[in-house]
């Protein structure tokens, strides 16, 4: 392959800011990648899921297919901030190349397309192939996994394109994920004449740490985390607001369950007389488990390992993706068939360039043997 080519199209990718929230840098990523498909000939549709996210994109080489043999999964989102891009560019050595998504995902959604570039004509003929690239995932994918589940569906296989781990395993199972809004309303007043007229939002949220950090249990892989607090207006008044997220993971469905009715029954409950608290679910990623028919699928990634002699290991992974909505409707799923990379979600983020082109072998001969 033409390597040099490959690193010009990705960095065009990675060289733009398209965090969720940055609509049109999330459209502008769409739009490349929906030019790269038509000069495939590939069919190509724009998905419009709403004002609060950017489009989505489907590729397909089987436009008036109503089932899909193989649905192939990639996000056109990242969870850097507009500006980052200016900060750290796309950026190479010797071995890695670096940038605010270099590997989480603009990688991986460029290794399809390469894959399908070069998939022998017999096999494009005889297959009905889907490509979905959601604006989202980094928040949960709350727009499109409805969109993403119809499609996977309608599929006999789906096949993730996240990165491969650093040490170059595919993903067979991913721990769930649920994010959570705090709210805390009390009552201000100053915090030197009259405090004791004041119901402080911050000492109701102090006190709820604790009762959330409780419900952990690390031993079945059940962590919650209290990642974000918004509150109080000045030092000399009693906060009467205060926002929180907590991020909520999991081995265990059911571990989530029990979770999440604890949440409610605090939150019900209460943590300090004169301050009401409302929760408010804002995303849910079932865990992901590899099923019977996805062992079977394993199998077969593990024979095409084989002949492109590349060695095939799985890990267990704690974050979420779209695997999960898909595993969770039992479609057999697996994750991690992009190139090697780490370093995810922080400005120390890499790809393996000696990894893009035996993963793109491997991804193309997957897809020849379904």
């Amino acid at each position: 392959m033409d390597l040099e080519k490959y690193i010009d199209e990705l960095q065009t990718l990675v060289n733009v800011d398209c965090g969720t929230q940055t609509l049109d840098g999330v459209a502008r990523v769409a739009e490349v990648m929906r030019e790269l498909w038509q000069q495939e000939g590939w069919y190509t549709e724009q998905v419009d899921l709403g004002s609060a996210v950017g489009p989505a994109l489907l590729a397909t080489n089987k436009p008036a297919a109503t089932h899909y043999d193989v649905l192939l999964i990639g996000h056109l989102d990242t969870v850097f901030p507009q500006g980052t891009v200016a900060e750290r560019p796309m950026s190479r050595d010797a071995s890695r190349l670096y940038g605010p998504g270099v590997s989480d995902m603009k990688s991986g959604l460029l290794n399809i397309v390469w894959a399908m570039r070069t998939l022998p004509a017999e096999h494009l003929d005889r297959l009905s192939i889907a490509v979905a690239m959601n604006p989202d995932e980094e928040t949960g994918s709350v727009h499109s996994s409805q969109w993403i589940g119809e499609l996977a569906k309608q599929s006999r296989y789906v096949l993730v394109c996240e990165a491969a781990r650093a040490d170059g395993s595919l993903v067979k199972a991913r721990k769930g994920v649920g994010g959570y809004q705090l709210t805390f309303d009390g009552v201000a007043a100053h915090a030197g004449n009259e405090p004791e007229k004041g119901r402080s939002a911050i000492t109701a949220f102090a006190n709820s740490v604790l009762a959330i950090n409780a419900l952990t249990d690390v031993a079945r892989g059940t962590t919650l985390n209290v990642g974000v607090v918004q509150g109080g207006s000045a030092a000399n008044v009693v906060a009467a607001k205060l926002h929180a997220e907590v991020d909520v993971r999991f081995w265990e469905n059911e571990e989530y369950e029990r979770v999440h009715h604890a949440l409610e029954s605090l939150c019900q409950q209460g943590f300090l007389d004169g301050v009401t608290t409302t929760l408010t679910r804002v995303s849910h990623k079932p865990a992901m488990a590899a099923s019977e028919e996805t062992q079977r699928l394993m199998a077969l990634v593990e024979r095409a390992g084989l002949e492109e002699g590349i060695t095939v290991t799985w890990q267990a992974v704690g974050g979420g993706s779209d695997a999960n909505h898909t595993a969770a409707l039992g479609i057999p799923t697996l994750d991690g068939l992009g190139p090697i990379g780490a370093g995810f979600h922080s400005s120390d983020e890499w790809l393996d360039i000696a990894s893009i082109e035996p993963r793109i072998r491997l991804l193309k001969r997957i897809i020849t043997m379904l």
